[in-house]
């Protein structure tokens, strides 16, 4: 990543494998003055939740003290929890585990993108960019069941399109996307891994390096769009 003069980087969901992945990443290149990392498991001013919005508050205000964040990357997400899990068809829809799910996956990184949008430079490149998935896009859907998280993550996607043409009124040059990192062996996905094809799992740090390159190839006219973690754009 380059990183123009002084400028720090954002991590979202640090303590994820991803995640943390992306912090470690960032922090061996070097090419940011601070690498912030916050999580839910994380104490002091490094703590966040997304269910939590003063604690999102917080963390941008921290961020604010300086150098100005010119990346920021919300690396979380909820797909299975205790008794809930994706759903197979539609007598398995519950309204509270549909809840959570557009709690973590839409509300959550949409508050992250009120508070932190606005501390970032109203001038240069600047990338916001949110973990979707590829099962979020509308058109792709062609085999139904995980009927909530398709849901919520077209809902993030939805999102970031609408708060991209807001920020290109401030900043031409801000670029806001949503991110597929593929399947990755991490928790989120381990319960799911049976059918993914050879050489399509991905440990967390190839992941975190596909995303980094991914974001350094992005240009102003991708700005609220989804891509996969080959650079290509995925339709919504």
């Amino acid at each position: 990543m380059n990183a123009a003069g002084r400028a720090s980087a954002v991590i979202i969901g640090a303590s994820g494998g991803i995640g943390r992945a992306l912090e470690a990443a960032l922090v061996e290149e070097g090419a940011f003055e601070v690498v912030h990392g916050f999580a839910r498991s994380r104490t002091g001013a490094l703590h966040i939740d997304l269910l939590d919005e003063m604690s999102i508050a917080a963390a941008a205000a921290h961020v604010a003290k300086g150098p100005a964040p010119t990346l920021v990357m919300v690396a979380t997400g909820l797909l299975h929890s205790g008794e809930y899990g994706p759903e197979k068809a539609l007598c398995d829809l519950d309204a509270d585990w549909l809840a959570q799910l557009y709690a973590v996956n839409a509300i959550g990184p949409a508050l992250v993108a009120k508070h932190f949008l606005p501390i970032m430079p109203k001038t240069g490149r600047v990338v916001f960019a949110a973990l979707s998935a590829r099962v979020g896009s509308i058109s792709d859907n062609r085999s139904g069941g995980w009927h909530g998280y398709r849901a919520s993550k077209a809902a993030l996607n939805m999102l970031v399109r609408t708060l991209a043409i807001e920020e290109r009124r401030r900043n031409d040059r801000a670029i806001v996307v949503t991110l597929h990192p593929g399947t990755v062996d991490t928790a989120l996905s381990r319960p799911f891994q049976g059918n993914v094809q050879a050489g399509r799992l991905f440990n967390a740090d190839r992941a975190a390096l596909q995303l980094l390159d991914v974001v350094e190839g992005l240009k102003a006219i991708d700005s609220g769009k989804l891509f996969d973690f080959q650079g290509e754009e995925v339709p919504f």
